[in-house]
């Protein structure tokens, strides 16, 4: 069996129905036989960065691993954005670069290149993966291949990178056969039923319990088993970032999202709380703030994830447990535990959210405000399958403000940060939900980095809803300006410019308008689902000086937060 034939079987093989790639000279002979085969749709884009995003997105949705394909040179290190994004955010990729023929490879020449675009990407995206492969003969691609996809997926998911000679493509290897990979995470169940005990014992005499959750409860496929864990023990429920669609909006036990930007509340719940159990998130920066003694004090924390070097980093003193969540939480909902009345905990937490509400942080805005404009999007969109979003500004409000129905995702760029995100990201959802409606929200900023793929979204005819929230300028950095930089602009508001993105979108023959006060806001966004199988982009103008808030203080707690 010829290598390229091989990959293909394989990919078949393991359920993954659809490809991200930009067609280059080194990989023609990978996407020829994917062709030839069929089975596999592959979803020609218009940058390799976009490409590794969809995949990405894709992966986040099916839990399975995600493939994007690029040339050799600058196709491969056009991928690493996306490459990172996987890494940070623990999402499993296989990447396939194509590389120059053996024979023109420099190997240990002190040169700098030999083939033409030939680059040792393996080299450089080590870092960034979980495993990065170079081929040097045809015999070990299976081997190989079966190691890289059971890699993304195990422990910690996050990308792997198999770069691949041309002329090795098309030599022969072992024919096709499935193989099994032992996992090497093995559960200590010992040290789980000491966590649980001591773990039901602070319970007991905690008045003010809470829990939060990242993106590694949907990545352990653990949702429902959280929802019932969360009403088994009537304990509220924070959220991180990318854990945003773990529990929908309107169960009575969700409290918001937390963080720099969090709510107002939900950091309010998460610095006063007595007990913290942490499940499936990192405790990073931007989720306890820089005073890690504040965030500490007067709580017991119990932290669980399946990366040991997570535990106990820059949270110390917590009661960890390395372990998968979803047989954890199994295991909890088996677990009897004492009856405990929380609702004066509740209500605590709800007169901090009614004495200030994520649509009444923004007290002075000029036209519209983009919180209240995010819980009509979320009202009137009920008919998309997923929600996502870009990095900046837009994030955050979408973060503060969106309505997630049960089974609705989220999808964004947590630890990488990356702005273009958004766009190449609905492509490869909707890709993975079978081309159901998808809510894409960016930037003016954000959505100019990707642009060019509105033209894969209008050759598919993908029903994507495109919102680009617009304030004129790159204003999470601009907000930065006003605040350390005596409001010099540079390259935020003086140097930068946006196009008219309504005309953008009708070159690219996507049906398109745009708003720019409140008293338009239902009737815009009720014309995004005029035509629900089809794309349609709305522009929603806010005014330039429009901030995020609340916002935390740096250095402070995170229960100090700054507003208007």
């Amino acid at each position: 069996m010829k290598v390229v034939t091989y990959i293909a079987e394989f990919l078949k093989s393991k359920g993954i129905d659809t490809v991200f790639e930009l067609q280059g000279g080194m990989i023609t002979r990978i996407i020829d036989e994917l062709y030839k085969i069929g089975g596999i749709t592959i979803v020609s884009m218009h940058h390799e960065q976009a490409a590794a995003m969809a995949a990405d997105a894709y992966a986040r949705i099916k839990n399975i691993p995600g493939v994007a394909l690029a040339t050799s040179g600058p196709g491969a290190t056009n991928l690493i954005t996306g490459i990172g994004n996987c890494y940070f955010d623990s999402v499993p990729a296989i990447f396939i670069t194509g590389q120059v023929n053996v024979n023109e490879q420099k190997a240990d020449k002190s040169i700098r290149q030999l083939g033409f675009q030939e680059t040792d990407i393996v080299s450089i995206v080590k870092p960034i993966t979980k495993g990065a492969y170079a081929i040097k003969t045809a015999k070990e691609l299976p081997s190989i291949l079966h190691k890289a996809y059971s890699l993304s997926l195990e422990g910690r998911p996050g990308p792997v990178l198999i770069d691949i000679p041309m002329n090795l493509q098309h030599a022969e290897c072992d024919d096709f056969q499935t193989e099994t990979e032992s996992l090497s995470y093995h559960p200590d169940f010992h040290a789980q039923s000491l966590f649980i005990r001591d773990l039901k014992k602070s319970l007991s005499g905690s008045k003010k319990p809470l829990m939060l959750v990242g993106r590694g409860i949907r990545t352990a496929n653990a949702v429902n088993e959280l929802i019932k864990l969360s009403e088994k023990l009537n304990i509220p429920v924070v959220t991180s970032l990318n854990g945003i669609d773990i529990i929908p909006f309107k169960h009575p036990n969700r409290i918001g999202f937390i963080g720099s930007y969090g709510n107002r509340w939900a950091n309010y719940a998460l610095g006063t709380c007595d007990l913290l159990l942490v499940l499936g998130s990192r405790l990073d920066l931007r989720q306890t703030g820089a005073d890690v003694n504040s965030f500490s004090s007067g709580k017991k924390i119990f932290h669980v994830d399946i990366e040991k070097a997570e535990l106990n980093n820059r949270i110390t003193d917590c009661e960890v447990l390395q372990a998968d969540i979803l047989p954890f939480i199994q295991e909890l909902l088996e677990t009897d535990f004492d009856n405990h009345n929380y609702d004066a905990w509740h209500s605590e937490i709800t007169e901090k959210k009614l004495q200030r509400p994520d649509t009444g942080e923004l007290q002075s805005i000029q036209g519209i405000n983009p919180n209240k404009f995010i819980h009509v999007l979320s009202q009137l969109s009920k008919q998309a399958k997923a929600y996502s979003t870009d990095v900046g500004s837009n994030q955050m409000w979408v973060a503060q403000s969106i309505e997630l129905a049960e089974n609705q995702l989220f999808l964004t760029s947590g630890g990488m940060g990356a702005m273009g995100y958004s766009l190449p990201a609905a492509i490869g959802a909707c890709f993975a939900l079978d081309k159901a409606p998808v809510v894409a929200i960016a930037g003016d900023g954000g959505f100019q980095i990707n642009i060019q793929e509105l033209e894969t979204i209008s050759r598919n005819n993908l029903p994507i809803k495109m919102v680009v929230i617009n304030n004129h300028c790159l204003g999470m950095i601009r907000q930065f300006q006003d605040s350390y930089f005596e409001s010099n602009y540079a390259s935020t508001v003086w140097g930068y410019s946006a196009p008219n993105f309504v005309a953008v979108a009708n070159a690219y023959g996507i049906a398109s308008s745009s708003i720019e006060n409140e008293e338009q806001i239902i009737e815009g966004t009720k014309k995004l689902w005029e035509k629900p199988n089809e794309p349609y982009l709305l522009e929603v103008s806010v005014d330039i000086h429009t901030n995020v808030y609340p916002k935390m203080l740096f250095g402070n707690p995170i229960t100090e937060m700054e507003g208007e």
